[in-house]
């Protein structure tokens, strides 16, 4: 088996787990999308998915996503920054992706919005919430709403941010049961602030290889995969 072929084939395993999990959450796998986390992997890789069916991609290094956009340009690819961001690093992100799913802070917020702005465009976002680990990125849940608010500031007309909704990287279980309360409650928080705010807030971007079925139980519209398509990530460079 060569490697588009064995990319295929993990490809077509992961879109029948997700549809079983629909199914047993009686949801349409319409309404979950499947991100392929193609950090450190070739972009060979991603255009024999491409070519496989798959359009969406994540990607946590700018540097490094940059490179391969410019590898695959004229593909069918949506590209996601799913990584931590640095506010310097705003200027190459705002465009070059349909969603950045890690918006925690705002001065990030304000940054990322000048630039979409600058650029005459609207860069949709995803807040990146922490769910109580002090070692991990994202907005502590009590100031959620405040950056919330900021960032629907932020929107002027058809440029600046368009905040569609919610992230989590919950803690690193050997049982996937154990991820769901926080998939559950990242969920009851988005509807609290969109209840709160008065606006939609439709994607929920969490589960990945080891929990993935459990978040789309629990609500989620975006699932971030990569090891059970790609295989183990090579060491980065």
């Amino acid at each position: 088996m060569n490697r588009a072929e064995e990319l295929t084939r993990n490809l077509a395993a992961v879109k029948a787990r997700v549809a079983r999990a629909c199914a047993r959450a009686d949801r349409d796998p319409e309404a979950v999308r499947l991100v392929a986390i193609s950090k450190f992997h070739p972009a060979s890789d991603i255009l024999a998915l491409v070519q496989a069916g798959q359009r969406d991609f994540g990607e946590s290094y700018v540097q490094e996503a940059l490179v391969k956009q410019d590898e695959l340009v004229g593909q069918d690819i949506l590209w996601h920054f799913v990584g931590g961001l640095q506010t310097k690093k705003a200027k190459a992100v705002a465009g070059r992706f349909v969603l950045v799913h890690s918006l925690d802070s705002e001065k990030l917020a304000v940054e990322l919005a000048r630039r979409a702005a600058d650029a005459g465009l609207l860069q949709s976002v995803l807040i990146e919430v922490n769910l109580g680990e002090e070692q991990k990125a994202g907005v502590d849940e009590a100031e959620l709403t405040e950056l919330a608010e900021t960032v629907l500031e932020l929107r002027d007309g058809a440029t600046g941010l368009d905040l569609r909704g919610l992230m989590c990287l919950p803690p690193m279980f050997d049982a996937p049961e154990e991820a769901r309360p926080f998939f559950a409650h990242l969920r009851e928080l988005r509807d609290g602030l969109s209840a709160q705010l008065g606006v939609p807030l439709p994607e929920l971007s969490m589960g990945m290889t080891g929990d993935f079925e459990a978040a789309i139980e629990e609500g989620a519209t975006i699932v971030r995969v990569g090891t059970s398509i790609f295989g183990e990530r090579p060491p980065k460079a």
